[in-house]
């Protein structure tokens, strides 16, 4: 596999067959190098499962169209984050095996092998199914060669105004050198004769146009099958197309041969070392800047490109013939998400309304309403605006003497971050620790600290070594009876976006131990503070790690003694090995586990003698799950423990980054998510995936007798305060295989 631009070289002493074909994933066996998946691995079955979600006949077209656009989008990241990450590993020499059993070597064979397998699997899909319905609803993707003269008279017209002036072609001959292929960037190869004979020319396809273009329908008199008029219908053509069929004009005198498509993906991981950077800020820019010339992990090309052109791509983009993905049909197809956004709702899942808590709505005061008691917020099937009227409400109240808020993605448009900004014009103490390390937000939280620093607001940026990835978020105010503080926790960003799409919980409460405990954590991340202690948090680096391991060992010992262990984990990937190995010796003294892990999961269920006890299921659905939840039966009655947060069980939010899990202890609050949220997510038999001893996934089949049952559904129709007070006490099972 070919490595780093500058420091690339190709694996000695190996053939192509060697590197090409895969070895099968290890599986459990007595040696410990087999207790474990490969984290990389089990993430493109992650993947795979939300390409399931577009093959799935019973979701709305535009709803199978997202999927597949979604699908393409994480494998882009894939490519950028952990494939670029294990070329370092095999360009540093490393070739001992990680603890699944793998060298980074044989992991690029084997996510080799099964990327051009999902290639071709939605290639397919695109191709036989997906494009044949979309014709028949009326939104026709026209290949030019199609199109009537009257169409491409119009498009030529859209091509000359608007593509035209944006196009740069760049020749490559001994005058000209190898022009630069910007990441995530579709090209055109063209190959051109002239009087001195064949060259070859590169065109970029403008991101900043549309990439389907629409195309005018108004003149076909037919109907589709779905009944939609001509006058309704909508076409589009492929922008590459577009320019292709127009490149006389960008190479006038010479002819153009042939074009062929193809697509670059580079290594995209931002790494700031702590020796390097004076200024963060500062080093954060420079980072972005070399990002665009990260070496090449990923090329994608038309399955019908001869092999000089892939030659003389290969060689000038320093890569090898195995980082080559051949592609029948279009690339990039997460660009369909422009389709999603047509105004179709009839091809698209009706709309849902988040719900506002009664106690929450105008003209109540939040700070009135918490000084009683504690808000668990369920988004989004809650609506995530209280969290919004928090701030706001605190930026112009005229009690409120600060507010302090940690900022990883909040998106555009933040209506937090402009209430901060009120807040620090109005004259409040206002905080922010704005994480620059957000990888793909760094930009947007660049012009975010520069315009919260304008307003006069107090901004910090973090540890260098380590990300600030909890969530919270601190009022102090005045009040008759003295200073009281109130509190927002959260296990989802402070994007209002976003809050639409991921289901997450977020807790407001006025504790006094919760306001002190927040405090201390802001001390510690804008002051010199290394060590601190906490009432009711578990911070990491360090205090989340040592609690999991504490409380899954209590567990253990109460198994042991005969008393019912029980663990449930919700979060969205489980890749730490100490965590793991503490589940497996859980589960071998008795200990009933299920683990809701949504994306990467390295331990192994169902294994006897070393994790018969523990059940993995995965949820892929309309929203993507995001929160993080981890239930402790501690005996049961009220000693039962839950804690909520930002953390994943993954190294990086135990030891690399300041993560924090905080207990409910309202009992109601309590009571709701033990026997209402993880009970729902556990009788899915819908959405939900079970992984097996081999490392596939199945689906769960409902009890003999039982109607399917669809998590999300259930907790869109149920609202979070009629169940915070009725729900009935339950046990929490699990439903049957």
């Amino acid at each position: 596999m070919a490595l780093a631009k500058g420091k690339r070289h190709k694996a000695k002493n190996k053939k192509e067959s060697d590197i090409l074909v895969p070895r099968p994933p290890k599986r459990v066996k007595s040696d410990a190098n087999y207790r474990y998946f490969n984290k990389e691995i089990n993430w493109l079955e992650f993947d795979s499962r939300v390409l399931e979600e577009s093959e799935n006949p019973s979701n709305l077209l535009l709803e199978r169209v997202k999927f597949l656009a979604i699908f393409n989008s994480n494998l882009d990241e894939f490519f950028m984050i952990r494939v670029s990450g294990l070329l370092e590993q095999v360009d540093s020499g490393l070739i001992e095996p990680s603890e699944d059993g793998l060298t980074p070597l044989e992991q690029l064979a084997v996510i080799r092998t099964r990327v051009l397998q999902l290639i071709k699997q939605s290639t397919r899909l695109f191709k036989n199914e997906l494009l044949p319905a979309l014709d028949n609803a009326g939104i026709h993707l026209c290949n030019y060669e199609d199109l009537n003269d009257t169409q491409k008279q119009k498009l030529r017209h859209y091509f000359e105004q608007e593509v035209y002036p944006v196009l740069t072609p760049l020749a490559f001959d001994p005058g000209h050198p190898f022009p630069h292929i910007s990441n995530l960037s579709l090209n055109l190869a063209v190959v051109i004769r002239g009087s001195e004979g064949e060259h070859f020319a590169r065109v970029k396809i403008p991101g900043i146009l549309p990439r389907l273009v629409p195309v005018d329908w108004s003149h076909e008199s037919s109907s589709s099958d779905d009944g939609v008029p001509a006058t309704r219908q909508k076409g589009f053509i492929w922008l590459e197309q577009l320019v292709a069929a127009n490149l006389e004009m960008l190479f006038p005198g010479v002819k153009v041969l042939k074009t062929y498509p193809f697509r670059v993906i580079r290594d995209a991981d931002l790494e700031i070392r702590e020796d390097e950077a004076g200024d963060l800020l500062q080093a954060i820019q420079a980072g972005l800047s070399r990002q665009r010339f990260g070496s090449v992990v990923f090329l994608s090309v038309e399955k019908s490109m001869p092999e000089n052109i892939r030659a003389l791509l290969m060689a000038n983009l320093e890569i090898d013939q195995e980082d080559i993905y051949p592609v029948e049909g279009p690339m990039g197809l997460s660009d369909l998400m422009q389709l999603y956004d047509l105004d179709l709702p009839r091809l698209k899942d009706p709309p849902f309304r988040p719900r506002l808590l009664t106690m929450l709505q105008s003209p109540n005061n939040i700070f009135r309403v918490l000084k009683t008691q504690d808000i668990l917020l369920h988004q989004p099937f809650d609506s995530f605006g209280p969290v919004v009227d928090f701030i706001q409400q605190a930026s112009t109240d005229p009690e409120v003497l600060a507010i302090k808020q940690t900022i990883y993605r909040v998106g555009s448009n933040s209506p937090i971050v402009e209430a901060l900004a009120r807040a620090a014009t109005n004259g409040k103490q206002v905080s922010v620790l704005v994480e620059l390390k957000a990888r793909f937000d760094e930009e947007n939280n660049i012009e975010w600290a520069r315009a919260l620093e304008r307003a006069g607001a107090h901004v910090v940026y973090g540890k260098i070594e380590l990300k600030t990835h909890c969530k919270v978020a601190l009022v102090v105010r005045k009040e008759p009876d003295g200073i009281r503080r109130y509190v927002h926790l959260g296990t989802g960003n402070y994007n209002v976006k976003t809050a639409q799409l991921y289901t997450d919980l977020g807790l407001l409460t006025s504790k006094p131990e919760f306001g002190a405990d927040a405090t201390t954590l802001f001390n510690t991340l804008t002051g010199y503070s290394l060590q601190a202690s906490y009432s009711k948090l578990l911070v990491s680096p360090g205090g989340i790690r040592q609690a999991l391991m504490e409380k899954i060992t209590r567990e253990t010992f109460l198994a042991k003694e005969g008393r019912d262990g029980r663990l449930i984990f919700k979060m969205n990937a489980l890749v730490d090995f100490d965590c793991i190995d503490a589940l497996y010796r859980a589960s071998q003294a008795g200990v009933k586990i299920d683990l809701l892990v949504r994306g990467m999961c390295s331990l192994v269920p169902g294994v006897p003698g070393l994790s018969e006890n523990i059940r993995v299921t995965s949820i892929v659905g309309r929203f993507l799950e995001h929160s993080r939840i981890y239930y402790f039966r501690n005996g049961g009655g009220d000693n039962e423990e839950v804690y909520l947060g930002s953390a994943d069980i993954m190294q990086r939010n135990l030891d690399r980054r300041v993560e924090t899990l905080f207990p409910l202890e309202d009992p109601y609050i309590k009571r709701y998510v033990i026997h209402t949220i993880l009970p729902t997510y556990l009788k899915d038999t819908v959405k939900a995936r079970i992984l097996l001893p081999d490392g596939s996934y199945r689906p769960i089949n409902p009890a003999p007798g039982t109607p399917p049952f669809n998590s999300q559904e259930f907790l869109m129709e149920h609202t979070t305060e009629n169940e915070l007070h009725i729900m009935p006490s339950l046990t929490i099972k699990t439903p049957a295989n």
